[in-house]
């Protein structure tokens, strides 16, 4: 069976794809954000997430073998020793109060020149970022009832008024 087989194939080899997604991750961690097309960002999420929650791990376990153990884990995803170290021993901080969602991606719009393939920009989101709130829009159905019971008010007087006065 090939249940929860699915992974973004980006169009290339499983070792192709491997190298890639280290080297973006690597690109991201010292960066801070990098811009890729969408389908790479998208791609690239999962992947920094969980070598992240890996170094947010480490930091909690008291255990020196078990932190080696999950830097060397992220070390085999994430194939540059300095990237790795500079999240295990710094960039780890700007997660700690955060329970997932380490990433964010905006998208930029077709690429200018070439291809025309759907851009983004994929950063990091630091614990004390809040976010954006989404402005509830009111539905189409409350507005219409309330416009309904607008004009319905409206006229309950002018009728009442106008039988009144005959």
């Amino acid at each position: 069976m090939r249940h929860n087989k699915h992974r973004a194939s980006l169009g290339v080899t499983a070792p192709h794809r491997k190298a890639m997604m280290s080297n973006m991750a690597a690109s991201l961690i010292t960066h801070g954000r990098i811009q890729t097309t969408l389908a790479k960002a998208k791609a690239l999420r999962p992947f920094i997430e969980k070598v992240i929650t890996k170094a947010k791990k480490a930091s909690l376990k008291v255990d020196r073998k078990d932190a080696i153990h999950l830097r060397r884990l992220a070390l085999a995803d994430v194939r540059d020793e300095t990237a790795i170290t500079l999240l295990f021993n710094e960039k780890y901080k700007d997660f700690s109060n955060r329970a997932g969602g380490y990433t964010r991606i905006y998208k930029l719009g077709p690429r200018a020149q070439g291809d025309a393939a759907e851009m983004a920009l994929i950063e990091f989101v630091k614990a004390d970022d809040p976010g954006y709130k989404r402005v509830k829009k009111e539905s189409r159905t409350a507005s219409v009832k309330a416009k309904h019971s607008d004009t319905q008010t409206a006229e309950l007087p002018e009728s009442s008024d106008s039988e009144a006065k005959a």
